[in-house]
């Protein structure tokens, strides 16, 4: 342990908590309700401007936001069945971003506009940030070959990298401090691939305290507490009685100057039939109620917080092992979604190095 502690904290890791960097994955982008068919909205994400609409095929298609003649923003343009026209001088690009129109030529020019892989789930339009996907979309373990219902909750700000705002799920002590929590918390790790992890509670205690007394016979072993983390930014809790599992989603995203970012999303398993549709709204509803009873205590530390984890103890094992994963990861450059410089990434080898060791 006290190797863990002592090879990475935040000062030395290169990644984590970098208001320059971030992870290549996928990330939200936009509500797939506010993407309806032949609509085309501007995002920026992780710092790139794009523009995403949705054809005459209903598919949410992705591209750099500049046309390349003169660098309108096509998010001011129109969509025409599957493809999109610029408002400036009318240039049309299919869904792979070639040019097939330029109605002043009446011919296409061989150009491209750089195109970005969708897909969705939970409601949302996920955009991946490199070439080709490597890892699936993120997703809640325990439901992962399941068909979910979901609501929305909250969409808000936090005026700390979206690092610093996940990794508080697995801050074991201050679930004692700020949240009057009467039991040690201890977490297991299992890193399900190169860009997810999850920590798993393993104890049971806290026999002595009222509230525990109450809930631990809805347990019989340790209490459900989950975290899964994706892209070290997207991250899903499981908590609650062996009978009931809430399940919530904090997708977020690095927004200008490190800040966050993020959308939460309540989820549960779908169940047929009317009175399956009823009482997955009592679910969800119950499950917004148990979310923000956990996040009300934590949101003034993100608007003050100058994260900077110089002195670890045995209680912030966990987060230690989380940097070491995020380090690990591939990096993108916030803005241009490039890689790193060579002398960053030689640098960065160093850290993962002894991350590994």
């Amino acid at each position: 342990m006290k190797s863990n502690l002592t090879q990475i904290n935040s000062s030395s890791a290169l990644v984590f908590n970098n208001p320059e960097l971030f992870i290549e994955g996928w990330y939200w982008a936009i509500r797939s309700q506010d993407l309806k068919v032949g609509e085309v909205k501007p995002v920026t994400l992780q710092g790139r401007n794009l523009a995403l609409y949705r054809g005459k095929d209903g598919n949410a298609i992705a591209l750099d936001a500049y046309c390349p003649h003169m660098g309108a923003h096509l998010a001011e343009g129109k969509v025409e069945g599957n493809n999109i026209r610029c408002f400036f001088h009318h240039w049309e690009f299919n869904s792979s971003g070639n040019c097939v129109d330029i109605p002043c030529l009446g011919k296409a020019l061989p150009v491209k506009l750089k195109t970005w892989h969708t897909a969705e789930k939970y409601g949302m339009v996920w955009v991946w940030t490199g070439d080709t996907p490597k890892q699936p979309l993120p997703f809640v373990p325990e439901l992962e070959n399941e068909e979910c219902d979901f609501a929305f909750g909250s969409h808000f700000f936090k005026n700390c990298h979206p690092n610093v705002v996940m990794i508080n799920a697995i801050d074991a002590h201050h679930f004692n401090t700020v949240h009057n929590f009467p039991i040690e918390i201890v977490f297991r790790k299992e890193e399900l691939n190169e860009n997810a992890i999850t920590f798993s509670n393993t104890t049971r205690g806290g026999d002595e305290s009222l509230l525990m007394k109450l809930i631990l016979p809805f347990y019989k072993n340790e209490g459900t507490y989950s975290m899964c983390y994706w892209y070290g930014s997207t991250g899903t809790v499981t908590l609650g009685p062996d009978f009931l599992h809430f399940y919530i989603m904090f997708a977020l995203r690095l927004v200008e100057g490190g800040k966050t970012e993020g959308q939460t999303i309540l989820i549960t398993k779908k169940r047929p039939g009317l009175f399956g549709w009823s009482f997955n709204r009592l679910i969800l509803w119950l499950t917004l109620m148990v979310g923000n009873y956990f996040a009300k205590g934590d949101t003034k530390v993100f608007q003050t917080i100058k994260f900077n984890l110089k002195t670890p103890t045995k209680a912030d094992q966990s987060i230690i092992q989380f940097i070491q994963h995020y380090e690990q990861q591939k990096p993108l450059v916030w803005g241009t979604w490039e890689n790193p410089s060579t002398r960053r990434g030689e640098e960065a080898g160093v850290v993962y190095s002894a991350c590994s060791s």
